[in-house]
């Protein structure tokens, strides 16, 4: 197998500045409806990428499970890497790869934590064995065997047999609140369409074509 030879044209579609909004949130939320609409597994799946201490990036895919005009919305174990990596440094970016749409959207900002209401709501919702799974997962950490996992998995199910199962302590989510939105269409001939929006003092938004 050659990598080198496996390539396609990008046909589909194009942006340009006569069919871009102006509020990138609306753009954003356009491309979301075609992408749910299209019946493509997950998608609202997102890349978040943050730095450790050393300056080294890692990325894990989590779901966007709320969005408005402060930002994009994820929940996480405060106990995980990327939760740790954000109490030393809150700068983030959000990556949406929605190659079937030959699109991607990249969101770069910066994390904040949510309230305990805002959380503990979204922890509700969420079905029973979810719930279940955050009590029991360390999430990060390592763990001898997939068999000592389940068995905390069963104790927490006898635990919390009745009632509602709480909110743990350490669960929790962030907004992120965009500095930069990338929209990219994929183009022929790979000359690409990118448009990134850029928040200004006034909190509008600078739109620039960038080159492919």
């Amino acid at each position: 197998m050659k990598l080198e030879d496996i390539r396609r044209e990008y046909l589909q579609d194009a942006l340009s500045e006569a069919n871009l909004q102006d509020d990138p949130f609306k753009q954003f939320e356009t491309w979301l409806e075609h992408a749910v609409g299209s019946n493509i597994p997950d998608p609202t799946a997102m890349v978040v990428a943050t730095v450790d201490e050393t300056g080294q990036p890692s990325q894990r895919i989590v779901l966007l499970k709320h969005l408005d005009d402060n930002g994009f919305v994820f929940f996480t174990n405060t106990g995980s890497r990327k939760a740790q990596e954000l109490k030393g440094n809150n700068k983030i970016s959000l990556h949406f790869p929605w190659h079937h749409m030959e699109r991607q959207v990249i969101v770069y900002g910066e994390a904040k934590p949510l309230p305990t209401s805002a959380v503990a709501k979204y922890f509700l919702s969420r079905p029973k064995e979810s719930q279940l799974a955050a009590w029991a997962s360390q999430q990060s950490r390592p763990v001898s065997s997939r068999k000592v996992l389940m068995e905390t998995f069963a104790n927490m199910k006898s635990k919390f047999a009745k009632g509602e199962i709480p909110l743990p302590d350490f669960w929790g989510g962030y907004c992120v609140v965009p500095t930069k939105l990338e929209f990219w269409q994929g183009g022929a001939h790979r000359l690409h369409d990118r448009f990134m929006y850029q928040r200004q003092a006034d909190n509008s938004w600078q739109v620039t074509r960038l080159n492919p």
